[in-house]
């Protein structure tokens, strides 16, 4: 896994591999397939220049167990309409550089 880069579960390694080589300024193509309910999916596609990616801790504020937070990498980009936004990853993310 990368250096910079720290997760609880498994990041897909096609995935790793793009976000250690991605620099600032490239243009990228983000892939996700949304689920909804049992059986309904679909794929969600959004392009943007990449700015950089971090993890962030999920989970609440109470004294819990350590199993139950969850650190995911999320992806820092900013859209064409100048919106700056962010994606986390999951096992459907799928990246591309464009150009």
């Amino acid at each position: 896994m990368s250096k910079a880069l720290y997760a609880s579960r498994p990041i897909p390694p096609a995935v790793l591999a793009t976000l250690d080589t991605l620099k600032a300024g490239q243009r990228i193509r983000i892939t996700q397939i949304v689920k909804v309910g049992s059986t309904k999916t679909w794929p969600v596609v959004v392009e943007g220049v990449f700015r950089h990616v971090d993890s962030l801790a999920t989970g609440l504020a109470t004294d819990r167990l350590r199993q139950d937070d969850i650190v995911i990498p999320v992806i820092h980009f900013t859209k064409d309409n100048k919106e700056m936004s962010s994606i986390t990853v999951d096992e459907r993310t799928k990246i591309d550089v464009v150009g």
